[in-house]
């Protein structure tokens, strides 16, 4: 078996439809302690995997040198994604996250030259707006005139969006964005409907914290809440919604991913580890496809769309 690809957009790139995410290659205090040998291992392992799509931010720590380090040499076989708007600087001691932005041209440009020195680079092939900043916000940064200089640089392939509500709808009808990054999941739908415009607009369509941060996990033991939900929601969500008496012998985390993978306007969603036999388990799921359409529609009719 292999991971299915599907079309990015507009791009003319094709993605498998697992993408590695890899944020838990940060390190301390945000994450795991992963040592450089086993980050090099869980790296290639990604590529060996069939899995062609790497997202990776500045603000995921050392990931993009360990990226830099450990794939430079494969550089060819992966779509290679980052993210603007972070911030350059350490976060001050003890500041909680999300950490402040800053989408202004200059440091656009700095953060992207940055990325392409610690990717070991010289393309980024989708460069994505960290944050959902409002429209009005990008027009007082001149944030999309950095981005299109840089594309026309060749520095920056695609140009994407890593969206949420309230913005992501104005987002989608600007209609500058090659890509956008949305969270959704079997236990956050709100998004739902405009991951379908996002598509439908010619973006390719990426979703991340598709596989709910593993919660539940394969032995119904919630690892994390997913990203975005308030302490105890997604949780609530699954155990209100009776969908786990619909899954028979199929386990909680592979029907949450399969349940992603169902989205018929999903390009590929991006699901990150720090372990290669966590890797090895999701590939296995992914292999496996969408959930059979009478449990997908169950399933929906179950699952509820917005905070309730």
């Amino acid at each position: 078996m292999s991971i299915a690809t599907r079309p990015l957009g507009r791009t003319g790139l094709e993605v498998t439809v697992l993408g590695y995410g890899a944020m838990e290659l940060r390190g301390a205090p945000d994450g795991p302690t992963v040592a450089d040998d086993e980050a090099g291992r869980l790296l290639n392992a990604v590529l060996d995997s069939g899995i062609n799509l790497v997202d990776t931010s500045i603000d995921y720590g050392r990931s993009e040198e360990l990226i830099g380090r450990f794939l430079a040499a494969r550089r060819d076989e992966y779509v290679l994604a980052s993210k603007c708007g972070c911030v350059l600087s350490d976060p001050p001691d003890g500041a909680a996250r999300p950490f402040p932005h800053d989408w202004s041209a200059a440091n656009i440009r700095a953060g992207t030259e940055q990325s392409l020195r610690r990717l070991a680079t010289d393309r980024l092939d989708v460069l994505q707006v960290h944050m959902s900043p409002s429209r009005a916000r990008m027009d007082a940064d001149s944030t999309l005139e950095a981005l299109d200089a840089l594309r026309d640089e060749g520095k920056v392939r695609f140009i994407g969006m890593s969206g949420t509500l309230p913005n992501l709808p104005e987002h989608i009808a600007m209609g500058v964005f090659d890509v956008f990054q949305i969270p959704y999941s079997a236990l956050q739908r709100e998004h739902e409907d405009l991951v379908t415009a996002a598509r439908d607009a010619g973006a390719g369509m990426l979703v991340r914290g598709g596989a709910a941060r593993g919660a539940p996990s394969q032995d119904k033991a919630w690892r994390a809440e997913p990203i975005g939900l308030a302490a105890g929601e997604g949780r609530r969500r699954w155990a209100s919604s009776g969908v786990e008496e619909l899954l028979g012998d199929m386990g909680p985390l592979e029907f949450v991913l399969r349940f992603t993978l169902s989205h018929r306007a999903l390009s590929s969603t991006i699901v990150g580890t720090s372990s290669v036999a966590h890797l090895a388990a999701n590939v296995a799921i992914a292999e496996r496809g969408p959930l059979p359409p009478d449990l997908y529609e169950a399933a929906r009719r179950l699952l509820p769309l917005a905070t309730a």
